[in-house]
């Protein structure tokens, strides 16, 4: 584990006690008190001080973090630190789930739905999604919201035309969209959320009768979660609260009144989990980095060995990249599958 941050460096971080909320004893999903743990790891990709622990409801299957982040928390280890060491190769992994052709996919997806007069992006960040989508739907206006200012500035680039910052579940942004989008996308949106439940019924609230919601999330049936653990590169702790079956996800909105037009986990599949697995696994052991919450900085002869170290690797993590992509064809179609995607009718 990391070093304790230094009082200059990370002050807000010296103990996880202030950003974790109290352990719970019941699933926050379906309220059983029969779970189990699934790992207790660290910051494996950041180097961020803190133990996280992530249990499973062995009822429901809902995979949550516990004890939670709270929101200032949540917002602390997603806060880019100067000096912090950086993982080019999960990032980049991770950099796969919104790449073009995902958001073409998508896209694509809901042509069959006809072109929608109004869209809202939650959770949009840059924009990516809504300024790929606008190549399919031309006379859609998109709009997006997300809890970062990114969004303004995707608002200043043309890539929505309404910005609105903050989240779905807050009266004062919900009450002013109430039933005015045909379409509500939440793409890798409800894993990080601290309510999904409530995010889904916000999502509801804003769409009008007959709309659509567009979900893409993450899988914690994925056989591959089981297999490698802590280094299953979708758990990203701590940044990830949820993971939500697709049962979980197809149950509550059908107790909406929704129809589920799609439910598929072949088309979204991300073939990175055993490259994922092998980057950070490979940067664990080898010399830790320097972070700017160690109070003693390390050697450079220990910093520059783990430089050498982390570039002699990037082959093996190349072939583990190349084995994920030889077996997706098998893995899309079989519980491997590490995301699925919801396409939803709201009750007209």
């Amino acid at each position: 584990m990391p070093a304790q941050p230094s009082s200059s460096a990370l002050p807000a971080l010296q103990t996880t006690v202030r950003v974790h909320e109290p352990r719970r004893e019941d699933c926050p999903w379906c309220g059983s008190t029969r779970l189990r743990n699934r790992l207790r790891t660290g910051d494996l990709r950041q180097y961020k001080p803190g133990g996280f622990t992530v249990d499973a409801c062995r009822d429901c299957g809902h995979t949550f973090q516990n004890p939670r982040l709270t929101v200032e928390g949540l917002a602390l280890y997603h806060r880019t630190v100067r000096g912090a060491p950086r993982d080019p190769a999960s990032d980049g992994l991770l950099a796969l789930r919104g790449s073009p052709r995902r958001h073409r996919s998508a896209a694509r997806a809901m042509l069959r739905c006809g072109e929608p007069e109004s869209w809202l992006d939650v959770g949009t960040g840059h924009a990516r999604f809504p300024a790929t989508a606008r190549r399919f739907f031309p006379y859609t206006a998109f709009d997006g919201l997300d809890p970062t200012p990114r969004v303004v500035r995707a608002r200043t680039a043309d890539r929505v035309e309404e910005a609105h910052v903050g989240r779905l579940t807050d009266p004062r942004i919900a009450a002013p969209l109430h039933a005015r989008y045909d379409v509500v996308s939440m793409l890798h949106h409800l894993e990080g959320t601290p309510d999904p439940r409530a995010e889904l019924r916000a999502a509801l609230c804003v769409l009008r009768p007959g709309g659509h919601l567009l979900i893409e999330t993450l899988s914690p049936r994925s056989v591959f979660a089981a297999l490698l653990g802590r280094w299953w590169l979708p758990y990203d702790q701590p940044r990830h609260l949820h993971l939500l079956p697709p049962q979980n996800v197809r149950a509550e909105l059908e107790s909406a009144g929704c129809t589920i037009l799609t439910l598929d986990h072949r088309p979204v599949h991300v073939p990175h989990d055993l490259a994922g697995a092998t980057s950070l696994a490979l940067s664990h052991a080898l010399p830790a980095p320097d972070t700017p919450w160690r109070a003693i900085p390390p050697p450079p002869v220990q910093r520059h060995t783990r430089t050498a170290l982390l570039r002699a690797g990037v082959p093996l993590v190349a072939l583990a990249a190349l084995a994920d992509h030889v077996i997706a064809p098998v893995t899309r179609r079989t519980r491997f599958a590490n995301t699925y995607r919801v396409i939803a009718r709201k009750a007209p």
